[in-house]
């Protein structure tokens, strides 16, 4: 196992573990952390242990375990995870709904220059799907889908169901 394999396994233990010091064991101090939750990177062990503790709150169950093979060079490493919770605590705006969720991710991940500690990692995962699995946002293919992506201006799509609105034909 590399230096920076055993990195994300603590870091999967931190977030599991509940334990906000984790981050700063794990993590550079000037960590730089994205994910879908998020309007803006995080910057700093503290502040990453702020959003974990969130997390924690609305999801007091959760647990993160790894999903499949990891890709790395030594400095770099991509980490498929798995985030399984319920979702029995408020987050800000929404209420707990008391559903499960489990959401696939990828977490790329990059070393400090001694390869000590993690330095920048963004999570990518379906923020969509775990809106569909708490209950607030609309099922795909469905008609609220359909609505919400009209409003944001995508229009709807053609060959659907009969009569279904779509772009305009091309006049020839």
């Amino acid at each position: 196992m590399t230096a920076a394999e055993d990195l994300v396994d603590a870091l999967q233990e931190a977030w599991t573990g509940r334990r906000r010091s984790a981050f700063r064991e794990v993590c550079a101090v000037d960590v730089h952390w994205e994910d879908p939750f998020l309007t803006e990177p995080l910057y700093g062990p503290e502040a990453l242990g702020d959003h974990a503790a969130t997390l924690w709150e609305a999801f007091p169950d959760a647990h993160v375990e790894a999903a499949g093979e990891r890709l790395g060079d030594g400095r770099f490493v991509a980490a498929p995870v798995r985030i399984v919770g319920t979702h029995l605590g408020e987050l800000p705006g929404l209420p707990a709904t008391g559903r499960r969720v489990t959401v696939h991710a990828v977490l790329y991940c990059e070393l400090d220059p001694p390869r000590e500690r993690l330095w920048r990692v963004r999570a990518f995962f379906d923020a969509y799907d775990a809106g569909i699995q708490v209950g607030v946002l609309p099922r795909h293919g469905s008609l609220g889908e359909r609505a919400l992506m009209m409003v944001r201006g995508f229009g709807l799509r053609r060959g659907g169901a009969e009569g279904q609105a779509g772009p305009p034909a091309p006049r020839g």
